[in-house]
């Protein structure tokens, strides 16, 4: 059990790793503002190295330019918590790793930072499969820092088991 992320928590990478590697398919991370706690929480199973790739850590937007190739425009346009800036995130990750399945997540955790527009737990997710479109969803959490950046972590790997599924 992963204690940090709770009993609903418990067994999610697992599932996940078990999925993925029964599919024979390689996982790629692209992540902002979990900074990441996906790919951590990968790591904790053995043995995922069988069926998980990579992680880019992208938490600044220059980062999403220079490790994902998002373009600047884009951010500057729409910002990085977008669903535009997840599409270019989770396209980049799959095109820049040997990945199958990709996972992007970008959002607002707090305590500041939010606006009305986009308060505090807005999570923008992009999940995509190598030759597929993306599916792309925006989730709002509440809770402190910690918890946002935890519902998010659970909510990105439960896409990636949707995704797997199809």
């Amino acid at each position: 059990m992963h204690p940090e992320f709770g009993p609903d928590f418990d067994g999610l990478p697992e599932r996940v790793g078990e999925l993925l590697s029964n599919r024979g398919d390689m996982l790629a991370t692209a992540e902002s503002c979990t900074g990441g706690w996906i790919a951590q929480s990968i790591t904790d199973v053995p043995g995922s190295s069988a069926w998980f790739d990579r992680g880019f850590v992208t938490y600044s937007n220059v980062a999403k330019t220079e490790m994902l190739g998002v373009e600047p425009g884009l951010i500057a346009k729409h910002g990085a918590v977008s669903e535009f800036v997840v599409r270019a995130m989770v396209a980049g990750a799959l095109r820049l790793s040997q990945a199958e399945l990709a996972v992007a997540v970008s959002g607002i955790a707090g305590p500041s930072g939010g606006s009305a527009d986009k308060p505090v737990g807005t999570v923008w997710f992009a999940w995509q499969r190598a030759g597929s479109d993306a599916l792309v969803r925006c989730m709002m959490f509440s809770g402190d820092r910690r918890a946002v950046r935890r519902q998010s972590v659970a909510w990105a790997l439960e896409g990636v088991l949707a995704v797997c599924r199809e």
